[in-house]
């Protein structure tokens, strides 16, 4: 059993993390007077199923309470209430080959650790002010993930009515499988979503059941946001999130796309 683990997706090279590093440190050469930096950074990236090459995240955007019986049972109501979003750093991804285990470590500070499995849709291009009948011409493909959350943390920032963001913005707080290109997935607007633990469903609905949709998510993002190449949208959690415990064994399946597990340790 093992994870692609976060060095290993950090220090990816090749593809399309390669084809953007190349492209920035031309522009920096080609500028007079342009500064080297102090040290490198790592890119994050994620593989792309079938393939030699990498996909270079720039953002990880989530929508909040985007399944009306999730929304319902976070204390909100489905009917009035507009999208939302949060972000996570682009290196809280941790990439889980299909058929493997990844080790997720339990995280710091929190007494109640809860999963949420999700769809992820990735950007190849993006823009501004998007139409929604337009928007998933920007989708390079799909995965498989889990916004992993310090509920009692984030409960507790939310009381203070003080940002969230140590609730959802963490190390390892995205595990994800390799990206699925949308032609041959397709663009899944139905199909079961499901999680277990310990062989036990806990999560379950089907991505039809969403409030906003996959285009309609776009659209909204690219008002607030210039949506670029690179970023990734974790698109909502059904009803029945709840907290795991180190050793529990976390399965996340949907339709078409390749399964995701990680054990908590």
């Amino acid at each position: 059993m093992s994870t692609i683990t976060r060095r290993t997706a950090l220090t990816a090279a090749g593809g399309l993390a390669a084809t953007a590093a190349d492209a920035l440190a031309r522009t920096a050469a080609a500028e007079p007077g342009a500064a080297s930096p102090l040290f490198p950074l790592p890119q994050a990236t994620i593989p792309i199923l079938g393939e030699d090459r990498s996909f270079p995240v720039r953002r990880i955007y989530c929508i909040g309470r985007n399944y009306a019986a999730h929304a319902r049972e976070m204390g909100s109501d489905p009917n009035r209430e507009p999208p939302f979003f949060f972000q996570k750093p682009a290196d809280a991804i941790q990439v889980v080959a299909p058929g493997q285990v990844g080790e997720h470590p339990y995280p710091t500070l929190t007494r109640n650790y809860h999963h949420e499995i999700e769809l992820v849709a990735v950007l190849r291009s993006g823009g501004r002010d998007i139409p929604k009948e337009r928007a998933l011409d920007h989708v390079y493909g799909y995965a498989t993930g889990l916004d992993m959350t310090r509920r009692d943390l984030q409960r507790g920032m939310g009381d203070q009515k003080k940002p969230w963001e140590i609730g959802k913005s963490f190390d390892h707080s995205a595990p994800i499988t390799p990206i699925t290109p949308a032609d041959r997935s397709g663009h899944l607007p139905k199909g079961r979503i499901q999680l277990a633990v310990n062989d036990t469903v806990r999560q379950q609905a089907d991505l039809s059941d969403m409030i906003w949709s996959v285009a309609e998510q776009i659209a909204n993002l690219s008002g607030a946001f210039e949506l670029m190449p690179g970023d990734i949208i974790f698109s909502g959690t059904p009803e029945n999130v709840g907290p795991v415990v180190r050793g529990d064994v976390l399965r996340g399946s949907i339709a078409g796309l390749p399964d995701l597990a990680i054990r908590i340790v």
